[in-house]
């Protein structure tokens, strides 16, 4: 039986910590095979990084998300250097844009990612992207600092255009779908489509984006059955687990 790897999740949030040795030796039963927990801020990447010690085949990524880029100091991104040599250590992120909530200025938003797009190059990691209602300002920004993304990037829980696909497709993007593609009206099928098969991955996000028919619910890396079968069913003869993995492990090197 092909194994899933739940890309992006957070088990690193209060609400499933005190869960975390459950989900671990749940894993087997529930068809995963590598959990990689996502950072925010200093202290939930720290806590990522703690996870990927304390249990085989948990990793990590590390990063400022966008909501907290207003909060951010210059010890921070040295601390993050830091973090990043960490053989556990897979990805850089999640960050970018969200002009949704913007919990911080846009302009601080831009400024954060730009630096951290350098971060990362010099950490030789991939970027995995958070963008919400920025979708075309962030393709800008990286077309601008294109020579910075030589170790790929992921645009995580991705909700563009099928369009949009094609010109993050120009980076060699990978597209990463969750448990919105399940909701009722997503209308994400033509969007999953565009999506070259070699740069299609899996995620959860949880304890978020809880898929249809858990929807309402806390969310768990056990659930990524449900966004499996929600592509398998737009793409009947491909092996969603099987693709989507060894996608995961072409992109994120440092998985052993």
């Amino acid at each position: 039986m092909d194994m899933y790897i739940d890309t992006h999740a957070h088990l690193n949030d209060e609400r499933l910590l005190a869960e975390t040795e459950q989900i671990v030796a749940d894993m087997e039963k529930d068809q995963i095979s590598h959990i990689i927990n996502v950072g925010w801020d200093i202290d939930s990447s720290q806590k990522a990084i703690e996870i990927s010690e304390k249990y085989e085949r948990m990793y990590a990524i590390i990063g400022i998300h966008p909501h907290e880029s207003s909060k951010v100091k210059e010890k921070d991104y040295q601390l993050l250097y830091d973090y990043s040599r960490n053989t556990n250590v897979v990805g850089y992120g999640e960050i970018g844009l969200d002009f949704y909530h913007n919990l911080s200025p846009k302009d601080i938003q831009e400024r954060v990612f730009r630096e951290q797009i350098e971060i990362a190059f010099d950490a030789k990691l991939p970027l995995i992207l958070h963008v919400r209602e920025a979708y075309q300002l962030t393709y800008d920004i990286l077309k601008d600092m294109s020579k910075f993304l030589t170790n790929g990037l992921i645009l995580h829980c991705y909700s563009g255009s099928a369009e949009m696909v094609k010109r993050f497709s120009e980076f060699d993007a990978y597209f990463s779908l969750g448990g919105a593609i399940t909701f009722k009206n997503a209308n994400k099928e033509s969007v999953a489509k565009e999506i070259p098969e070699e740069r299609l991955l899996l995620e959860t996000d949880c304890p978020y984006m809880t898929p249809v028919p858990k929807r309402g619910e806390i969310n768990y890396p056990k659930y990524i059955k449900y966004v499996g079968e929600k592509l398998a069913y737009w793409f009947p003869y491909r092996d969603i687990a099987r693709t989507t993995s060894e996608n995961a492990l072409r992109i994120f090197a440092k998985i052993q």
